[in-house]
């Protein structure tokens, strides 16, 4: 998907809290990039993995100003949506708990939602 693209089929938006670092969103998304059936969906295409400027971050925020934006393009998006929502979160929820182990502090917040068509 090129830069400036629209979201084309279902996305999900994952967004860390306040305490997320950049490095926190690239781990983020390096995991999620590796994660089964992620990793089989962007290898076939039908998934994009990006990050994206947070929409929400009002001016001055503090803390990284990107969300990861996971967009599910092609036939059957629908069928899989559901369940690739639901491997977000637990592949989310691993990240954190992996950087719990690895990094000092508590790793941040998460929220794991589903993007409405045309929202981005």
């Amino acid at each position: 998907m090129a830069e400036g693209e629209g979201v084309a089929g279902r996305a999900i938006r994952v967004r860390l809290d306040g305490s997320a670092s950049n490095r926190d969103i690239d781990a983020l998304k390096a995991w999620l990039e590796r994660e089964n059936p992620l990793e089989e969906l962007v290898a076939d295409g039908r998934l994009h993995i990006l990050e994206q400027p947070r929409s929400d971050a009002p001016p001055g925020h503090m803390g990284a100003g990107m969300e990861i934006l996971l967009v599910l393009v092609g036939a059957g998006a629908e069928v899989i949506f559901g369940e690739l929502l639901e491997q977000t979160g637990r592949a989310v929820a691993a990240w954190r708990e992996n950087r719990r182990r690895v990094e000092p502090g508590p790793p941040p917040e998460q929220r794991v939602d589903p993007v409405n068509p045309g929202e981005e």
